[in-house]
């Protein structure tokens, strides 16, 4: 069995985002992805937490911070109390540094904190504000809370997920979140774009949770004007594709399978010894294979129920026969290709001696990304580096945390719900 490769925290190299600072307001997911995927780039990202820490780090799994170890890799973090004014002062130089702010408060949080958009751009007209809700900043939802189930549920993927005959399915990981992580990542690089490139200004980008997950639902509108047919679940068959589901082996191990084009599913036929059937007016085309695609299934499932999970991979991978194996993550950590291709390596860990995270995507051939430092253990461990940098000397430091602005130490016990 392949082992997850070891590897140490990256040496200091040039990266395509050296010179960017970002400061992360936000906490728990998509704005902890949009700032993790622009820092495993170069960029500079100082993750501004109270002293109660990014509510990641309350994510605990057998006593570990998963979570907040993956997530805030490659991060500093400076612990200001926002709720103090000489601390909001601090963010407001902080800002005079800095290329992109990130935030995920609910809709005028910010404002009713005196750190608006119009405030932030007096301070630096150049500046990116990405703005992370579940909702957007404007319209008739704007004061819901933005949970990502909440997002998952109305997008319409719930109600596609899972089996006709049973409930609608949430997604098991935190889906419209990772979404809208890369797709804040990408807006930023666009409006950096704009600053860098076009001699444009700074502006505001408001990203709800929404959008990002009704875009990834495709062309559902389109279909439903087409055909005034709401999509039904439909378990793992594909409503527009035929062959395409999970088979059991005897082994009571799964497989995928995707015939979705007619070479393919020829050669799959072909492969299980039913050549007949391409000529059968049952299943020769794509249309008529969806619409009797249970019978179909049915032929394919007797046929690798016969075998185990390795005889199956062996023969559809010598028939050209697109055919996958389905693994949990204690399958995919002892799969030869996630370790030669480094999609997972271990890092060094305090706590658990290494830790796996997974590989910088995309994967740049000239300046890729890398995994230079681990999650800050502390909150605020890095003020004094950061607002050394803006003149903040030690003594100063001192005031400032006797004040309660600033503060540097273990996360404290929550006191009150975040905004």
């Amino acid at each position: 069995m392949a082992r997850i490769p070891s590897r140490q925290f990256a040496a200091a190299a040039r990266c395509p985002l050296d010179g960017v600072r970002i400061l992360d307001l936000s906490r728990v997911i998509a704005g902890n992805m949009v700032s993790l995927a622009l820092a495993d780039f170069g960029a500079e990202v100082i993750k501004i937490e109270t002293p109660e820490g990014d509510a990641l780090r309350d994510w605990i799994v057998n006593g570990v911070a998963a979570n907040w170890k993956v997530y805030a890799r490659n991060k500093k973090s400076v612990g200001l109390d926002l709720r103090n004014a000489q601390a909001r002062e601090l963010l407001l130089r902080l800002v005079e540094t800095a290329q992109v702010l990130i935030e995920n408060f609910r809709p005028g949080t910010l404002e009713r904190m005196g750190l608006g958009p119009e405030v932030l751009h007096a301070h630096n007209a150049k500046l990116v504000v990405l703005r992370v809700s579940g909702w957007g900043q404007s319209g008739p939802f704007r004061h819901k809370p933005g949970f990502g189930t909440l997002i998952e549920g109305m997008s319409g993927f719930a109600a596609m997920n899972g089996f006709a005959d049973r409930e609608p399915v949430l997604p098991p990981i935190q889906m419209a979140d990772m979404y809208a992580g890369y797709i804040g990542a990408m807006a930023v690089m666009v409006a950096l774009r704009e600053v860098e490139v076009n001699g444009g200004g700074g502006q505001v980008i408001d990203l709800p949770l929404f959008d990002p997950m009704f875009v990834a639902m495709g062309p559902q509108a389109a279909s439903y004007q087409a055909s005034g047919k709401v999509r039904s679940r439909s378990g793992s068959r594909s409503t527009t594709a035929a062959p395409r589901n999970v088979y059991r082996t005897c082994d009571d191990r799964w497989v995928a399978m995707s015939a979705s084009t007619q070479s393919m599913t020829e050669r799959l036929l072909a492969a299980i010894g039913r050549s007949d059937l391409n000529d059968n007016p049952r299943y020769r085309t794509n249309a008529d294979r969806v619409r009797h695609a249970a019978e179909l299934d049915a032929i394919i499932g007797e046929f690798i129920g016969k075998m185990t999970l390795a005889q199956a991979l062996d023969f559809f991978d010598q028939a050209e026969v697109t055919v996958g194996p389905i693994y949990d993550i204690a399958q995919l950590m002892v799969e030869p290709y996630v370790a030669e291709r480094e999609i997972l390596a271990n890092y060094p860990d305090q706590q658990m001696g290494e830790i796996a995270m997974h590989c910088v995507v995309p994967r740049l051939s000239a300046t890729p990304g890398a995994i230079r430092k681990p999650a800050p253990g502390l909150v605020g461990e890095d003020n004094a580096a950061i607002l050394g940098g803006i003149g903040i000397g030690a003594e100063e430091l001192e005031r400032l945390e006797a004040s309660g602005a600033l503060y540097r130490g273990p996360q404290r016990k929550r006191r009150s719900p975040e905004a």
